[in-house]
């Protein structure tokens, strides 16, 4: 158990998080709806918080920005192997560029614990 505890410290059978939208293609100023999914690693562990980015990707200069982001503060233990599901709102800025060759989305989503790693998911999305 001691061994089992300090592996998940490290993010060895840590819980993991993943996001799940409805689709893939979102239009300027909608509302996407969809959950968090966690699933509890090897041991209990206590979530601190999850933080999901939408970050633009301009494949030109190579650069990436945070357009926007929502964070959820909690205190839930997650037990081992246990799934949960959290909601998950998001509005897209009316004036976000469409994406394009050079314009692409993705959602970087974080798990935090108490104690050890975090766990992250990425998704991309596509704005027409």
């Amino acid at each position: 158990m001691i061994l089992r505890k300090y592996m998940s410290l490290l993010g060895v059978g840590s819980a993991r998080i993943d996001l799940i939208l409805p689709k893939e293609t979102y239009s300027p100023g909608e509302n996407i709806k969809g959950y968090f999914k966690i699933v509890g690693g090897t041991i209990e562990q206590q979530i601190h918080r999850i933080d999901s980015d939408l970050i633009l990707i301009n494949q030109t200069n190579g650069t990436e920005k945070v357009i926007d982001f929502t964070t959820i503060l909690t205190n839930k233990i997650i037990n081992s192997t246990e799934e949960n599901e959290f909601p998950f709102t998001f509005k897209l800025p009316i004036d976000v560029p469409v994406s394009s060759g050079d314009i692409s989305y993705r959602f970087h989503t974080k798990l935090t614990f108490n104690k050890g790693v975090e766990s992250s998911d990425q998704d991309i999305i596509t704005i027409v």
